[in-house]
């Protein structure tokens, strides 16, 4: 395949499960290293990351030696910074707190050219098009560009077969977390109250034809919702493998530190 074909995409149509991991640390050099380590995308998240076109810029370029292939969250259902964005090159977008079928609509124009939607003609200003080196990236970019968009509160739920019967839409992401809060069960996304709207929600994106996808930590979850049928399913995020691993690393120098504290008293 080409430079311009989106195999995340591809992989969603042709219903190949699709593992990712969540990237929050801002570094284009942390993201090279989590692009070696097998996952098939990683999201870029500049909704509660710090992020900005530089650093997602930078991540983007790391990324792109390597399989996976990068997902971007921007901040917000904003037309301009998804056309920021897609100039930089990323072709998949995760588009949060989509509530309603018109929401999911302004998503999809602002990911397109003319007349098929409002996306401006920069390209050659613009890292996707390599800067007018793929002579048919105008005529092709919009065919390549995926666009997911997360159901995440009870407003979204009841709206989700209008929000999956949008032309253009090709994914939809149960956010567990903002879902969870909105449902009065904050910080528990396993709360069976919870855990029955997604299975449901589930269930109507599947029946639409589109792809369903969730962040899970839990490796059980995790493993629940591929086998209920979901296309594309985090299940990792760097800043907790980060945090986890050095806390649990630390704490054993701290054991130690105890024993040979003991000892030390003893031996004294």
């Amino acid at each position: 395949m080409d430079q311009l074909t989106n195999r995340f995409k591809h992989a969603l149509k042709a219903g190949h499960p699709q593992i990712g991991l969540w990237l929050g640390l801002c570094s284009g050099y942390s993201a090279e290293i989590l692009a070696g380590t097998g996952f098939d995308w990683l999201l870029i998240d500049g909704e509660h990351a710090p992020n900005d076109i530089s650093t997602i810029l930078a991540q983007l370029q790391g990324i792109a030696p390597y399989p996976s292939q990068p997902v971007v969250r921007p901040a917000w259902n904003d037309p301009v910074i998804i056309k920021q964005l897609l100039d930089i090159g990323a072709q998949t977008l995760l588009i949060p707190m989509v509530q309603n079928a018109e929401q999911a609509h302004e998503a999809v124009r602002a990911t397109r050219y003319p007349p098929a939607g409002i996306r401006g003609v920069g390209s050659a200003l613009a890292r996707a098009s390599r800067w007018n080196r793929i002579p048919d990236y105008l005529s092709r970019a919009n065919d390549e560009m995926c666009v997911l968009v997360q159901v995440e509160t009870s407003e979204a739920l009841q709206n989700l077969p209008e929000i999956a019967a949008v032309d253009g839409i090709d994914g939809i992401f149960i956010g567990p977390a903002d879902l969870s809060a909105d449902m009065g069960h904050i910080s528990n996304p396993q709360h069976p109250e919870v855990r029955a709207a997604i299975e449901r929600a589930m269930n109507q994106i599947k029946a639409s034809g589109k792809a369903a996808g969730i962040l899970m930590t839990n490796v059980d979850a995790a493993k629940y919702y591929l086998d209920l049928g979901a296309l594309f399913v985090a299940v990792g995020v760097d800043t907790i493998l980060l945090t986890g691993a050095a806390s649990a690393l630390a704490a054993r120098f701290d054991k130690i530190r105890e024993v040979q504290s003991t000892t030390s008293t003893r031996v004294d």
